[in-house]
């Protein structure tokens, strides 16, 4: 995977190569933080980092959904590629990951948290693992099934406040786990990845998180009567077996409200591990990269969740930390995708990149050096068992493939109606532009795009 290494970079006045520390949340909607324009969503940890470093207002996930979305960012492929397409596909074995590549290079690996490899005995080059199992094995069955009682269904979007101390969340061990990583680890190079569970649904985040929300004044997303009426009509269909396309507008409200509550919950876990990593010094050689799997909807398009291509929940927030060589409170507009990290990282950290996997370096992003733009981005949906309709109608079915320029995005269904959304005109993706005459080119020449990805 990738030739000799290149000398490591060292940062200013460090005597060994940099860190690498990766903080990953999970279903966090890019606009639904402070630094990404919202004057409602309260984030200050991950706005402090972004003050320190690049934003990135265009980075797309390779799947809108957990499992292959994470596939992509640790192998630097798309999930035709790596193979673990659905949610119940554990990412194969012997896939290369970006840990293998920093353990050959003399690094300490950790993964910490929601890594949602499915099958969790497969470590995938990370020495150092803990997840879920780890977390639930601190509660007795008691607190288990209270446990179980206070947040409900994984798929829940009703929005109300815990009930329960904060020894019971799960996010907050893992921050205090990975601080204890970088205490033991401060004398070595290590490539550490904390993943945090929230603000995945259900929305029953602690008290004090929901009620920094105050309902009444929280800005509701469009939802004209005939949303998704003009587009693929499973979802459609999908949002309504679920109940989420006549929600109140209190109702939502009440969503939005636990959404954002798991959002600040989530940034002060985050919060913490920084804290830590600056009392131990270890900041002025680390490179600190924070982003989520894919979004969430929050409501846009009468819907919740992901498993579609709309921007709620295929664009996801990226920002990259750097001390010392970069230009800090950077935003670049150039589109990047989640299978460019693997490459970037490992040439911000000084190795040679990779060779063999779709992702490609933006790591002169970062540096302010010149760079040749993406002219797309590309992500692939396959359609998940019991978790898009209730019969599965769509199950097997050839993956939907998007393919978004600077101005549009087309939605591929081999099998099916496609959408074409103008960006330009139509930002909100209301209008489904795929019958419309004068854009069969564009059409004709995104198809052929997303086809020859798929294919690569």
């Amino acid at each position: 995977m990738g030739g000799a290494a290149a000398a490591p970079y060292v940062l200013r006045g460090q005597s060994r190569q940099a860190n690498l520390l990766f903080l990953m949340s999970d279903q966090h909607q890019r606009e639904a933080s402070g630094c990404y324009g919202s004057e409602e969503v309260k984030t200050p940890n991950i706005d402090e980092l972004a003050s320190r470093g690049v934003r990135f207002d265009r980075t797309y996930c390779q799947a809108p959904v957990c499992v292959p979305a994470r596939g992509s960012i640790i192998t630097g492929q798309y999930p035709h590629a790596h193979s673990a397409r659905i949610l119940r596909d554990a990412l194969p074995r012997e896939a290369r990951t970006i840990a293998h590549f920093f353990r050959e290079r003399g690094y300490v690996t950790g993964a910490i948290g929601k890594m949602h490899f499915v099958d969790e005995s497969r470590r995938h080059g990370f020495d150092h693992r803990l997840h879920e199992g780890d977390f639930q094995r601190r509660l007795t069955n008691p607190e288990r099934e209270q446990l179980r009682s206070d947040q409900g269904g994984a798929g829940g979007v009703e929005g109300r406040p815990s009930r329960l101390p904060v020894r019971f969340f799960q996010d907050h061990y893992y921050a205090e786990e990975t601080v204890k990583f970088l205490r033991e680890n401060r004398d070595h190079p290590f490539c550490l990845w904390c993943s945090f569970v929230k603000p995945h649904t259900p929305l029953v985040p602690m008290r004090r998180y929901y009620d920094l929300y105050e309902r009444a004044k929280l800005t509701l997303p469009s939802r004209p009567a005939d949303d998704l009426t003009h587009g693929f009509e499973g979802h459609l269909i999908r949002a309504k077996e679920r109940g989420w396309y006549d929600q109140s507008d209190d109702q939502l409200r009440r969503s939005l409200a636990g959404y954002y509550g798991n959002i600040s919950q989530m940034d002060a876990c985050a919060g913490r591990v920084q804290d830590a990593l600056r009392e131990l010094g270890l900041d002025k050689n680390t490179v600190v990269v924070y982003t989520s799997d894919h979004g969430e909807m929050a409501g846009a398009h009468r819907m919740w969740t992901k498993h579609n291509m709309f921007e709620q929940s295929v664009a996801v927030p990226l920002l990259i930390s750097m001390p010392g060589r970069m230009q800090a409170r950077t935003a670049r507009r150039e589109l990047v995708e989640h299978a460019d990290l693997f490459p970037t990282l490992a040439e911000l950290c000084g190795h040679s990149k990779p060779a063999g996997i779709h992702g490609r370096s933006f790591a002169a992003l970062v540096q302010n050096r010149p760079y040749t733009r993406r002219e797309f981005a590309y992500s692939e949906y396959y359609f998940c068992h019991n978790v898009f309709t209730r019969d599965d109608r769509y199950v097997g079915k050839p993956p939907i493939l998007m393919v978004r320029t600077e101005r549009w995005k087309l939605n591929y269904l081999s099998w099916g109606r496609s959408e074409l959304f103008d960006l330009q005109k139509d930002p909100g993706e209301f209008r489904n532009a795929i019958d419309d005459s004068g854009n069969a080119g564009i059409v004709k020449e995104l198809t052929a795009i997303a086809r020859r990805m798929f294919a690569a």
